[in-house]
């Protein structure tokens, strides 16, 4: 059974539904690449994806392990290479405000971002930098 159902808008845009929620999400060519810029491109969601997943991993650690990662929050930097056209790397920047302070923990975490699906799926030529600022 599908997870997603998706068409074309026009004007290099489409839509995706995530038949399970119903939730959607519209993408667009970016500016440099002959679209409007107005949503995010595939390679942002790619990018977008990264982050996420990685937070979710580390999410399901803290939990188990009865730790709240409250303040916990992350920019994604998508870095593209002209020839061919193609995410060359992705930065994460995490920030967390009141980190635990057990160090075993930190380290239990920031395994686990490295270990999510979405990072053990990507090509290894996508360099992955993650930054921790806790």
């Amino acid at each position: 059974m599908p997870t997603i159902k998706s068409s074309y808008l026009g004007n290099l845009r489409t839509e995706s539904e995530h038949l399970q929620s119903g939730i959607k999400i519209l993408s667009d060519a970016p500016l440099d690449n002959n679209g409007k810029g107005e949503a995010f491109s595939p390679t942002d969601l790619v990018a977008s994806a990264l982050g996420s997943c990685m937070v979710t991993i580390m999410g399901i650690v803290a939990t188990r392990d009865s730790v709240s990662l409250e303040g916990l929050t992350w920019e994604v930097t998508k870095i593209m290479q002209s020839s061919p056209r193609k995410i060359s790397e992705i930065v994460v920047d995490f920030r967390w405000e009141n980190p635990v302070s057990d160090a075993a923990m930190i380290q239990k975490l920031k395994n686990a971002a490295k270990t999510c699906p979405v990072a053990l799926s990507l090509d290894p030529e996508i360099k992955q930098t993650l930054n921790f600022d806790f």
